[in-house]
């Protein structure tokens, strides 16, 4: 097939998919909300098995679940009220408890998940470092889910372009192919997600502490850097910006994943 009939039939990909799956009255299931349950229930899983390799009880899993899912809520909700409109929701703050209504940021989101960590380590016999390693596995495949939603909400796309996979956000009010930006980073955070979980049992569950930590916050916040560049500003202020919000917030993550990655490879060589 000619590359230009190609990308005639791949041009212009209409997505007019609604955010809601179904409506009964005014209560709506909506899939954003879905797939951010389904990060918790698969991350769950996942954490079990590794819990169970490492002959640990499920109830400190289940301490351990209370603790992630309100870090992650409260830190991406604040992160985003704070990071992007804090004028309106300082003005408004009861709008801060409306998390069905989206704005959620990763940057608070990870803020929220080192808090609530920290404070889990300092009540049970594990480390910050040996919970973070494992936790960071999980996350990144939530990341996924979580741009999935976004995808289903028909927010936070990227700018336009005549590439042949360009979406065209009819729900936004779109009338032109952009990057669907929402499937890049999706794609990258479950590669980040194979990568680690292929890393903890290729080191049959001991890999140095604050390795994967630091692997993960290199490769996921350098992916936002790169990707940010095809977004289109999610706020008004950052139009003129060099950097945006979003790009600012991950530099500091980023070179701590690479002080934390030298320090495990340090601490490894040093052991040898």
């Amino acid at each position: 097939m000619p590359a230009n009939t190609f990308k005639m039939i791949l041009q212009f990909i209409n997505w007019t998919v609604k955010p809601e799956i179904f409506t009964i009255g005014s209560f709506a299931v909506r899939w954003y909300g879905l797939l951010f349950a389904a990060s918790f229930a698969v991350g769950y899983a996942i954490m079990l098995r590794i819990f169970k390799k490492e002959n640990l009880p499920e109830a400190l899993l289940d301490k351990l679940s209370v603790y992630m899912v309100i870090g992650t809520v409260v830190g991406a909700r604040l992160g985003h009220t704070m990071f992007y409109e804090p004028q309106y929701y300082l003005s408004h703050p009861l709008e801060i408890l409306k998390i069905w209504e989206g704005g959620l940021a990763s940057h608070g989101a990870a803020i929220g998940i080192l808090t609530a960590l920290y404070l889990f380590a300092r009540k049970s016999r594990q480390t910050f470092l040996w919970t973070i390693d494992r936790i960071v596995i999980v996350v990144a495949l939530s990341g996924f889910f979580i741009r999935m939603g976004n995808l289903m909400n028909s927010e936070i796309f990227g700018k336009p372009t005549d590439l042949a996979w360009g979406f065209i956000f009819r729900r936004a009010g779109e009338t032109i192919p952009r990057h669907p930006t929402q499937i890049y980073e999706g794609l990258c955070y479950l590669a980040i997600f194979f990568y680690l979980l292929w890393y903890y049992y290729k080191k049959n569950g001991k890999p140095s502490d604050g390795f994967l930590f630091g692997m993960f916050m290199i490769m996921v916040f350098g992916v936002r850097i790169v990707i940010e560049f095809l977004k289109e500003p999610q706020v008004a202020f950052e139009s003129g910006m060099t950097l945006n919000m979003g790009q600012l917030l991950s530099i500091p993550f980023v070179i701590a994943g690479i002080v934390l990655v030298y320090m495990s490879k340090k601490k490894q060589t040093s052991i040898k």
